[in-house]
């Protein structure tokens, strides 16, 4: 009875657990020890004891070595129930067993209905040599991958680990792919941020798994805490840069997110993809344009932002070099036209390009012009007022590896402008992270500079596609075009890489210019007059521009 009472006590004030879990298995043994003292303490005083002393004791433990063992029997019952039919599930092997492979492993053996059973698991770790959870062995390293596969019968490998480097991946894969069996990946940690790992995050690999998951970002506490309550306006929010950006600002929990964008559909696809609504009819949508200045003075003026991401722009190279006058109406005079309605506000960042590192492109002009215009501004307003520079975002529209595809998918050859040609690539999440990161730490006039890691080849990334595609696939080569780099850079000639605040963020100084400077410019002037005096608002000196811009294109050719 003592029991019975001490346990309806413990659930009215604690609840109660799952039967068979941890909480529940502590639960059980506070009950087990509190009635076995009561009992004890009842005991003690009797001068004729009907049972010696030491019984409560005993009695106490004997109860809870039955208790646990009866729900250990009926946890492990279960436990074989839940896990998927092995005649009707596709034998797996899982590759890294790191929390997310773990957390992986106990999402399919918990799906009675699921569609795969692991079989087994890989890692390279030492340590791991011997484990064995629930039931499934660790079967060796990468090294270890057919003899894996003969042995369990395994059709699928799923690599799991969370931070790999591509010649992790890729060794996996080939390994893989040459026994026979399919190969898939788990998302890396910062794709499975909002929820639990599940089987159905399960996925071919893209072309960023295939490059490597580098973790390139740190601790965001300190970045979300500036942004959680403040106005924030981002411009270009419909674009592939400031539509991530508004998904992670969401989560920071912001006083109010503005979202402005001259692209009605892209404002109408990010709202849909925010709040699964796209009716259009809410004030966080903006419908403006940079190059009408009276409109965007208006929209700060009555939403008073407190920080601004300034993400909108013009970026194809290749169409600028042809209409610099663009150029010169957008990224230009459309920043200084944010600029100047935004000096009042607590923080501005502009997002550059690495092509703006030594430009010899009418975009990198272009953009240098709008960090030397951030910085005058960060001069002579209150706020901060700064600049972040990153290279090629994957995926993003426009980008190398979407032209790729879409080449593939209509039966035509890819494109590469020169075999040896490099970028730097990362994630659109990984950009938009440090970019969160960034603003955080950085300070007046300044140009915050982005760990890329290394360059990548672009012919890599075309085999590596064309690898993948159903048929044969022809690569052509066609020969850089004018303004673009054979390789890209970071930083600028006779800028620092100083790295004062955190290890994958440099910070340049950037000289200002003043607005004053930019009112000579002519966008409906001759194209090569716009591109040298853009090259002169750069500090270059004119005439440079044109030479520089005249790529050596080597003769096109297959393979």
């Amino acid at each position: 009875m003592t029991h019975v009472a001490v346990s309806a006590i413990r659930r009215t004030y604690s609840g109660w657990h799952p039967v068979g879990s941890v909480e529940e298995m502590q639960g059980l043994a506070n009950t087990a020890l509190i009635t076995g003292f009561l009992v004890l303490v009842a005991l003690v005083p009797m001068a004729a004891r009907p049972v010696p002393a030491s019984t409560p004791l005993v009695g106490a433990a004997i109860a809870l070595l039955v208790m646990l063992a009866v729900r250990l029997a009926y946890r492990s019952r279960r436990d074989r129930t839940l896990r998927p039919d092995a005649g009707r599930a596709e034998p797996v092997l899982l590759f890294g067993a790191g929390s997310a492979g773990q957390g992986l492993l106990r999402a399919m053996l918990s799906d009675p209905a699921g569609q795969f059973l692991p079989v087994g698991m890989l890692d390279d770790d030492p340590q791991k040599r011997q484990l064995s959870l629930a039931g499934v062995r660790m079967l060796g390293s990468r090294y270890d991958i057919d003899t894996a596969v003969r042995r369990t019968g395994a059709k699928l490998v799923i690599f799991s680990a969370a931070n790999a480097d591509s010649k992790l991946i890729n060794d996996v894969r080939e390994s893989t792919l040459k026994t026979g069996a399919a190969f898939k990946v788990l998302p890396s940690v910062r794709e499975l941020v909002d929820h639990r790992i599940t089987v159905n995050d399960v996925r071919d690999p893209d072309m960023a798994d295939l490059l490597g998951r580098r973790q390139v970002t740190g601790d965001l506490t300190n970045a979300e805490s500036e942004l959680r309550g403040r106005r924030i306006l981002v411009t270009g929010a419909g674009g592939s840069i400031g539509s991530e950006l508004c998904r992670q600002i969401m989560r920071a929990d912001p006083g109010e997110l503005m979202m402005l964008d001259r692209d009605e559909s892209a404002l109408h696809a990010l709202q849909l993809s925010l709040s699964g609504r796209a009716m259009l009819d809410s004030p966080e949508l903006i419908l403006a344009d940079l190059r009408d200045e009276e409109r965007i003075r208006r929209v700060v003026a009555e939403r008073r932002p407190d920080i601004v991401f300034h993400a909108a722009a013009l970026k194809h190279l290749t169409l600028l070099q042809r209409h610099p006058g663009e150029a010169v109406k957008t990224n230009v005079w459309g920043t200084q036209a944010v600029l100047n309605a935004c000096r009042d506000v607590a923080k501005f960042v502009n997002i550059s390009t690495d092509k703006a590192a030594n430009p010899i492109s009418v975009l990198g002009y272009s953009k240098r012009v709008t960090e030397r215009l951030t910085a005058h501004a960060g001069a002579v307003h209150d706020g901060t007022f700064l600049s972040v520079r990153f290279g090629n975002v994957l995926s993003s529209r426009g980008s190398v590896v979407t032209a790729f595809r879409a080449q593939i998918e209509a039966g035509l050859p890819i494109t590469v402008t020169h075999p040896d040609v490099t970028r730097y690539l990362m994630t659109v999440q990984e950009a938009v992270h440090l970019v969160l990161q960034a603003a955080g730490i950085g300070r007046d006039g300044e140009a915050l500079v982005l760990d890329m890691g290394e360059p990548v080849r672009i012919d890599d990334i075309a085999r590596q596609l064309a690898a993948q595609a159903p048929g044969p696939v022809q690569i052509v080569y066609t020969g850089l075009r004018p303004g673009e780099k054979l390789h890209e850079d970071l930083i600028n000639a006779g800028e620092q890489d100083v790295r004062p605040l955190h290890p994958l963020i440099s910070h340049v100084t950037v000289p200002p210019l003043d607005p004053a400077e930019i009112t000579t410019l002519d966008p409906f002037d001759d194209p090569e007059k716009i591109i040298d005096r853009l090259a002169w608002l750069c500090g270059q000196p004119q005439g440079v521009a044109r030479r520089s811009a005249v790529a050596i294109a080597p003769t096109p050719r297959a393979s």
